[in-house]
C-alpha cells in the first residue's frame, strides 16, 4: 500500500484560530478515515503547520512541508494567504487544496477549491435578499481581498436589479473598535448588514452591534439584519449569549443538515474532538478536501501532480452537505447552496436550500448580472 505525505498548513492559532482549528479537525478526521479503511488503497502521512494567522508566515513554512518531500497541501483560510502560495506551488510542482469558501476570480492550475465560490454562496445570499421587499445594504468587512471582492459583487448583482449599497467600512484584520461604525450603520438606516469580517473581528462586531441596538430599543435581528457568507457555528460559539440568533448566513454546509452521511459525520467528528471547535462548513471543506485528494492518488497511483489532476474530476463523494465532485475544467467544486438562520442555542435553521448541487461558477461567466440572475436556480423553502 503507498504513503504519501500530505501536508496540513492552518492556522490553529492566531486572529481567525477558531476556523483554522475547524480546518484542521476536518483534515484529521477524514486523514484517519482514510488510513484506518482496509480497503482504500493508500495511506496518508500528515506533516501539519501553523502560520499562526500571518500572511507573511506561510509561503516559508509551506517551502518546509515541499522540501520534506509534500506535494500535496491541504489548507489556508484566507484569500490573501491563498495568493502568497501560488507562486511557489507552481514553481515547485505542488498542489493546493484549498478548503473555504473564496470570492472567485483566480486561475490556477496549481489550486483545488473545495470550498465555495460566488454563484454558491454570494449569489444565493443577494437573491434572498432581493426576495425581501428592501433592497439596502450596509457592507462592512476586514480590509483584504476576501471582503473587497465579495463586495464588488454585491454591488454589481444590487445595482443590476434596483438595489444599492449606502455604506461600506474596511478594518484591520483582529481590530474589534467598531463603535463609530456602529453609529454610521444607525444614521445611513440600511435594509441588512453585509458582514464579511472574520475571526474575532466578526465575533466582537456582532456582539457590539447587538448591544447597541439592545440599548436603542432596537430589535437588531428583526430591523438591521446581519448578512455573512462565513459565519459558522464555531463562530456563533463565539459570540455573546445575547447576541447569537437572529443572523443569515449562506453556506453550502450547516451541521444541521438532515441526512445518515451529515449525522455520521457530525457524531464522529464530536467524539473525536470533544473540546471543539464543534463541526462547521470549513470542517467539512477540508474533510472533503483530504477525501478526494486520498481517491485521486489511489486513482492516480502517484501524487505526482498531472496524474492526479488527470482523474480529480472523475472522482465522487457523498459527502455531508450531499454528493460533490469537482469540475474538470475549473477544479472547484458542484456543491450545493443553502441559506441558515441562527438560533440562540449555537446552530443554524436551513430556510433554503438547493435541489441539487451547483456547476461552479467562479468567474461569474454565466451568472454575471449582464446575464440576468435569474438564470441561477431557485433555492426552493425547507422551513
Amino acid at each position: 500500500m503507498a504513503t504519501y505525505p500530505i501536508g496540513l498548513l492552518s492556522s490553529s492559532t492566531g486572529p481567525y484560530d477558531v476556523v483554522g482549528r475547524s480546518i484542521l479537525n476536518g483534515a484529521i478526521l477524514a486523514l484517519e478515515e482514510v488510513n484506518n479503511a482496509t480497503d482504500h488503497g493508500v495511506r496518508l502521512k500528515p506533516i501539519m503547520a501553523d502560520p499562526q494567522g500571518e500572511t507573511a508566515r506561510y509561503a516559508p513554512i509551506c517551502r518546509d512541508l515541499l522540501d520534506a518531500g509534500t506535494r500535496h497541501v491541504v489548507g489556508c483560510y484566507t484569500s490573501s494567504s491563498r495568493k502568497e502560495l501560488i507562486p511557489l506551488m507552481e514553481k515547485r510542482e505542488a498542489l493546493l487544496w484549498y478548503p473555504s469558501h473564496y470570492e472567485g476570480f483566480e486561475s490556477s492550475s496549481n489550486v483545488v477549491y473545495t470550498g465555495a465560490v460566488p454563484n454558491q454562496h454570494i449569489v444565493p445570499l443577494i437573491d434572498y435578499v432581493l426576495d425581501q421587499p428592501h433592497r439596502r445594504l450596509f457592507c462592512i468587512g476586514s480590509n483584504y481581498i476576501w471582503a473587497w471582492e465579495n463586495n464588488r459583487v454585491v454591488r454589481e448583482v444590487l445595482s443590476s436589479r434596483g438595489g444599492s449599497i449606502v455604506g461600506e467600512r474596511y478594518f484591520p484584520v483582529g481590530d474589534e473598535d467598531f463603535s463609530h461604525v456602529i453609529d454610521t450603520i444607525f444614521a445611513a438606516r440600511p435594509d441588512y448588514v453585509f458582514n464579511t469580517l472574520i475571526g474575532r473581528s466578526a465575533y466582537r462586531f456582532f456582539s457590539l452591534f447587538r448591544d447597541a441596538c439592545a440599548r436603542r430599543n432596537i430589535d437588531q435581528a428583526r430591523t438591521f439584519p446581519v448578512l455573512s457568507c462565513s459565519l459558522s457555528e464555531p463562530e456563533l460559539a463565539e459570540i455573546e449569549p445575547a447576541a447569537r440568533d437572529g443572523h443569515i448566513s449562506s453556506s453550502v454546509y450547516f451541521s444541521s443538515i438532515d441526512s445518515p452521511e451529515n449525522r455520521r459525520f457530525v457524531t464522529r467528528y464530536s467524539q473525536r474532538f470533544p473540546i471543539g471547535p464543534v463541526v462547521s462548513a470549513d470542517a467539512e471543506a477540508s474533510y472533503v478536501a483530504v477525501h478526494l485528494l486520498a481517491l485521486a492518488l489511489k486513482a492516480a497511483g502517484t501524487d505526482a501532480i498531472d496524474a492526479v489532476l488527470s482523474v480529480a474530476g472523475q472522482q465522487v463523494l457523498q459527502a455531508p452537505q450531499g454528493q460533490i465532485h469537482l469540475d474538470p475544467n475549473t477544479m472547484h467544486a458542484f456543491l450545493t447552496p443553502r441559506i441558515g438562520l441562527s438560533r440562540a442555542d449555537g446552530s443554524f435553521g436551513i430556510v433554503q436550500a438547493a435541489a441539487v448541487p451547483l456547476k461552479p461558477d467562479p468567474y461569474l461567466v454565466c451568472n454575471a448580472p449582464r446575464l440576468e440572475i435569474s438564470q441561477i436556480p431557485k433555492l426552493r423553502i425547507v422551513s
